[in-house]
């Protein structure tokens, strides 16, 4: 099995976000990921090349299952970090492992994203993970923070006596 090709999805959608890699029922501290929600004939073509992909049970009757898979966001100390960017009407943010948690609670409009394959062997058994490599979010902002996005920064203001004199 051997799969170096990396995969891109425009207007994806996610679920289960968990960018600050927080403890949970299904997850164990300090593991950054989501679920890409995938379409079944992407989802059957990934399967076949070993990728993991799971499927969730339909919500209402006559509904298919959904397909998708776990991305892992991973920031390695020695490896090649994602590039992740979020676009709003204030322009782009580079985000970073200590900014990319922000994701976990936003409202997001659109999702493109790039995710490369990591061949995986324990104790035999073998398959595909991915890991996210590049993602552009555009946020989607409501009236108010359209109407305040050109308001000036208050970190670049200075009140009070702690302020350093020029």
């Amino acid at each position: 099995m051997a799969n170096n090709r990396t995969v891109v999805f425009e207007n994806a959608r996610i679920i289960f976000r968990n960018f600050s890699g927080k403890e949970g029922k299904f997850n164990n501290e300090g593991n950054r990921n989501f679920c890409l929600l995938l379409d079944e004939d992407i989802a059957r073509d990934l399967q076949v090349e070993g990728w993991n992909i799971k499927w969730l049970e339909p919500r209402e009757e006559g509904d298919k299952k959904q397909a998708y898979t776990q991305v892992r966001v991973s920031y390695p100390e020695n490896g090649r970090p994602p590039k992740v960017t979020m676009i709003s009407s204030r322009g782009n943010t580079k985000l970073t492992e200590e900014t990319i948690d922000i994701l976990d609670w936003a409202e997001i409009e659109t999702i493109d994203l790039i995710v490369r394959p990591y061949q995986w062997e324990v104790r035999g058994a073998t398959g595909i993970k991915g890991y996210l490599q590049t993602m552009f979010v555009t946020i989607r902002e409501d009236e108010l923070e359209l109407k305040y996005a050109n308001a000036p920064d208050s970190a670049l203001s200075c009140i009070g006596d702690d302020c350093a004199e020029d």
